[in-house]
């Protein structure tokens, strides 16, 4: 494990086996005056991962020891929503999907540019800084309480916990991204390349079928009967939305 010292910077892992790709996307990052801590090892990685607290994860597929995808599915299990950015050749799209569906937050496809890695990490960034002020500004209007109640669905936003009927619910993270959006926003209809766009990112357009399997599972998990939903209907022809008070309380 190598590193750059910097206790003013954001701290940024880099979990990746090409150490000359490694060296490169440090060297940049740090002239952007991110702390960089670099390894080579899944195993490692995974472990320096679940012991110390970083703002990013740069987190390669194919490692020696455990791969990026069981590594991103036990830093989820953990309850560490540290964001990942995930590196991928082209012939990985499967274990792309399967990367975001366990909680992955963005992707690059190798070989990428210098410019392009800085302006994702970027975005990751400007999009958990607005998730923080959001969630300030409502705590400090009063907009949002942290625990809901709706029907027998409880979601403790702050704890990011869920229970139904008493009953505590295990979801992943973009599940319950999914959710606390929904359920913000009674009776609004997204259309599925919108709910990419909020829950994902902007980059994920061609991946629908992402959203779909993320509402199958989580219906399957809140609802009773997920063939005929209580809580997120289907918009046919566009999308979903969370059903409103009127229908909750029939």
């Amino acid at each position: 494990m190598t590193g750059n010292n910097d206790n003013s910077a954001k701290r940024i892992l880099i979990i990746e086996d090409d150490k000359e790709l490694s060296e490169l996307v440090g060297l940049h990052l740090n002239d952007l005056n991110y702390n960089t801590i670099h390894c080579n090892d899944g195993s490692e990685g995974l472990a320096i991962a679940l012991e110390e607290q970083f703002d990013l994860i740069v987190l390669d597929l194919m490692l020696p020891g455990i791969d990026g995808l069981e590594i991103c599915r036990r830093i989820r299990n953990e309850q560490i929503y540290t964001p990942i950015l995930m590196l991928t050749s082209k012939s990985e799209e499967t274990d792309r999907v399967l990367g975001l569906e366990l909680g992955a937050d963005d992707y690059l496809t190798k070989p990428f540019s210098i410019r392009e890695l800085i302006a994702r990490v970027k975005a990751i960034f400007r999009r958990v800084e607005s998730i923080t002020n959001q969630s300030k500004n409502q705590s400090n209007n009063g907009e949002e309480p942290e625990l809901k109640q709706i029907g027998d669905l409880s979601i403790d936003l702050k704890k990011r916990i869920i229970s139904l009927a008493g009953k505590p619910i295990e979801l992943t993270v973009k599940e319950f991204d999914l959710l606390e959006l929904f359920s913000s926003n009674p009776g609004r209809a997204y259309s599925r390349e919108t709910l990419l766009t909020m829950v994902w990112g902007y980059q994920y357009g061609g991946y629908e079928h992402t959203v779909n399997s993320h509402i199958n599972r989580l219906r399957s998990k809140i609802e009773s009967d997920p063939a005929n939903p209580k809580y997120i209907k289907t918009v046919w022809g566009y999308g979903y939305r969370f059903a409103d008070l009127e229908e909750l309380e029939k």
